[in-house]
């Protein structure tokens, strides 16, 4: 699982470092969600690896690989790399804008036709964390938002 949540670290091209996070590189904070499929991800100590300003958004595909549809995945972000749309204007993008998935943040993703559920302008955080399941530290998470960390204890 830890794997699937870790990241190579790369990050979209153009996209600016955070000016003043709530939650500097090299701090650390409690995660207070779980995303999809992410056991061991809430209350999860966290280190903050990477803090950007830009916009997050939810989306809902069909994975390219099948299955079941996907519904409001968090996060993906930037429209001219992990989001291609026919007509991209500005962010943010409007909930019910269709656009094509330019990410693998997991399996079927990358390719997949979404449609943008919901956008939040935001700072983002790439972190590393161990689950609190056990588990292989989780490295380069792709992507946590200000609102889904608390200060740790």
């Amino acid at each position: 699982m830890s794997e699937q949540m870790s990241s190579s670290g790369e990050v979209p091209a153009g996209l600016q470092e955070a000016e003043n996070p709530t939650y500097e590189v090299g701090s650390t904070a409690t995660i207070n969600v779980k995303h999809m499929n992410m056991e061991g991800m809430s209350g999860a100590k966290a280190t903050i690896a990477w803090a950007y300003d830009t916009t997050a958004y939810t989306v809902s595909f069909t994975p390219t690989t099948g299955g079941e549809p996907v519904k409001d995945h968090k996060w993906v972000i930037h429209i001219h790399e992990e989001l291609l749309v026919k007509d991209p204007g500005y962010d943010p993008l409007e909930p019910g804008t269709e656009v094509t998935l330019k990410s693998d943040h997991m399996k079927g993703m990358d390719g997949a036709t979404a449609t943008i559920d919901s956008a939040e302008e935001t700072t983002v955080y790439m972190v590393e964390f161990t689950p609190t399941t056990g588990g292989d530290k989780v490295v380069n998470h792709k992507w946590v938002v200000e609102s889904e960390l608390e200060p740790a204890e």
